[in-house]
């Protein structure tokens, strides 16, 4: 015999726990790793939208918009 579970998810509830200040802090605590990773001229961010927290990190100096733009160096500063 088989049965079916059915899971409901509160819509507002995870809307709330996706804005929620931990996550933000889960958020940061993943782009400022991946910053110690990068070195000079890049920065984090982070912002509250409709939906869901956002980090960014980005490329504030020449060099390291050059750097990005050949190595793709933010995107593989995430993944390791």
């Amino acid at each position: 015999m088989s049965s079916k579970i059915r899971i409901e998810l509160n819509r507002e509830g995870v809307r709330q726990l996706l804005r929620s200040p931990e996550m933000e802090q889960i958020c940061l605590d993943h782009a400022n790793g991946a910053l110690r990773r990068l070195g000079e001229g890049y920065s984090v961010s982070s912002m509250v939208g409709k939906n869901r927290v956002n980090a960014e990190i980005s490329a504030d100096t020449r060099e390291a918009r050059a750097e990005n733009a050949r190595n793709n160096t933010i995107l593989k500063a995430l993944k390791g």
